[in-house]
């Protein structure tokens, strides 16, 4: 039978959506309900922004571990050249030479 006894609607969201259940304690859900009421935000919004936000802070990483990377390789001393030079020598390698 599927989805097409149901709205067009309903079956919009229905097949583009999952539904996420998330066991928390009342005083957790009645803080997350207290937060979303605060912004305007019905709870499901309020957690969907929320996890969203804690999805994109995990995947750019950690700014001060990167930052040390950063501090940490500006330390070293490795010969290089002028960048009109490597670019030179970038381009010679493009440059197949046929006899």
């Amino acid at each position: 039978m599927g989805l097409a006894y149901l709205s067009p609607v309903v079956r919009y969201t229905t097949a583009m959506s999952k539904r996420l259940q998330v066991v928390v304690p009342d005083d957790e859900l009645h803080a997350y309900e207290a937060a979303a009421e605060t912004l305007g935000l019905t709870l499901s919004a309020w957690a969907r922004q929320s996890l969203r936000r804690a999805q994109q802070e995990v995947a750019s990483g950690d700014v001060d571990s990167k930052l040390q990377s950063i501090r940490a390789a500006y330390a070293h001393s490795f010969p290089t050249a002028g960048i009109e030079t490597m670019l030179g020598e970038i381009e010679k390698g493009y440059v197949v030479e046929t006899d």
